[in-house]
């Protein structure tokens, strides 16, 4: 079947080709016989960090992998302001995508791999950071899974990109770094929008602006922790843990 991301959503209203920020819609995958996603709608503007939650397999890097471009879906729409991403050549500049294995080449050291993502200004602030700077003059193969998640995140957060989706973020990473990290999305957020997905719920809760759950291969506005429950995500018991 096809790919559709040419066409406009028919159940979108009052689109007048003008619209701003991220917009996902109409957007189905199916894996043999199992529809893994079937009903997908999500949004993101510059400033909001959206948190993406949902059971093992419901689809969570499926639907960030097909936003960026990566996979191919069976039908989607996906735009940034007047652009339409259909490959993830249309991506450049404006998604950038955080998957769960490393993606820092092994051949070259940690600060050429800066200069590629990264525009002089910013690679020069990454050059300047504590965390980054004993990184600078190594590769990827003298790290630890920790320390390129690190590594990693941050290309991606000083990156050119306006919108940064970011899959199982927290995972291998210490708890300063968490916090660390946490705190720098935060800070850049005004200038971005974030889509983030990690099973360590909790963290995903606190920097979040917003909450969509995937159920049944759908997005489900998420308003208060009670849902969650409802929907089956967290135990019964949650809220008095």
């Amino acid at each position: 079947m096809d790919e559709l991301d040419y066409r406009q959503p028919n159940n979108w209203p009052n689109f007048n080709g003008n619209m701003s920020g991220l917009y996902v819609d109409s957007v189905t995958k199916d894996f043999g016989l199992r529809q893994v996603l079937s009903d997908i709608f999500i949004t993101c503007q510059l400033g909001e960090i959206i948190g993406l939650l949902g059971r093992n397999g419901s689809g969570k890097s499926t639907l960030l992998k097909i936003i960026f471009g990566a996979l191919k879906a069976d039908h989607k729409f996906v735009k940034v302001n007047d652009k339409h991403i259909r490959s993830l050549y249309d991506s450049r500049n404006l998604i950038q995508y955080l998957p769960q294995d490393s993606f820092l080449p092994s051949h070259i050291s940690i600060k050429k791999v800066i200069s590629v993502f990264c525009d002089q200004e910013q690679a020069a602030k990454l050059f300047e950071m504590e965390l980054i700077k004993p990184f600078l003059h190594h590769k990827s193969n003298d790290l630890s899974g920790g320390e390129k998640r690190l590594i990693e995140i941050f290309i991606l957060l000083y990156s050119k990109a306006k919108y940064v989706l970011l899959d199982e973020p927290f995972n291998g990473l210490a708890p300063l770094h968490i916090e660390i990290i946490k705190d720098k999305i935060r800070e850049l957020a005004p200038e971005k929008g974030f889509i983030i997905s990690d099973h360590d719920y909790n963290n995903v809760l606190a920097i979040s602006t917003s909450i969509i759950l995937l159920h049944d291969g759908e997005t489900k506005k998420i308003k208060d922790h009670q849902e969650l429950i409802d929907f089956g995500y967290l135990p019964s018991d949650s809220l008095t843990r």
